[in-house]
């Protein structure tokens, strides 16, 4: 059993959202797979799907972000799910636009929900699926940044890096943590290694 867990903040306010990056995922993978209709349990929208013989539990907190880690323990803790069998998506503004990096653990790297998911399973050692949404440029500030929207060239760019980040997950489930990073944390435009 494996949980996958994406980030971002609920409501249509934050759509489309730079954050919400790790929703888009998720949505992808749930449609891909026809996961059930998500149900609210554990202070997100869950839902299961089986996949090569396995259970995979889809986890969307709805806590906001900075909070994240309060969903994932609980449903961590109800279905007995190990940290190591754990993905966290991600937004992160250390990765060019739409570029994609796993790690199999370290630190949350200034990114507050990943934070606050370390904190409160007690580990570091929780694979995580970072989706690059750049910096800023000029005056723009961290938040709002992450709370603004794609322009249109980006969004092109952001379509690919979500398709490739569901792609990875697929990987990530079938084939484990090291062939995935082997595979997914070379950039399919330059192969520069981060």
């Amino acid at each position: 059993m494996k949980l996958i867990v994406g980030l971002g903040n609920p409501g249509v306010r934050y759509q489309g959202t730079r954050h919400n990056v790790g929703f888009e995922v998720l949505a992808l993978l749930a449609g891909r797979w026809q996961a059930e209709k998500p149900k609210s349990q554990f202070s997100a929208e869950c839902s299961e799907v089986f996949r090569g013989g396995q259970k995979l539990i889809l986890l969307a907190p709805t806590t906001y972000m900075n909070r994240s880690g309060e969903s994932v323990q609980k449903a961590a803790k109800f279905f007995q799910i190990p940290a190591e069998q754990i993905v966290v998506i991600c937004d992160d503004m250390n990765l060019p636009s739409g570029k994609i990096r796993w790690k199999a653990s370290g630190s949350a790297g200034g990114q507050n929900g990943l934070s606050d998911i370390l904190q409160r399973l007690g580990t570091r050692d929780v694979p995580r699926l970072r989706v690059g949404i750049g910096r800023p440029q000029g005056r723009h500030d961290a938040t709002s940044w992450v709370l603004g929207r794609y322009a249109p060239d980006e969004r092109i760019a952001m379509e690919i890096a979500v398709q490739n980040a569901a792609d990875s997950v697929e990987c990530w489930v079938s084939e484990g943590i090291d062939t995935t990073m082997n595979r997914f944390n070379v950039s399919r435009t330059d192969n520069e290694r981060d």
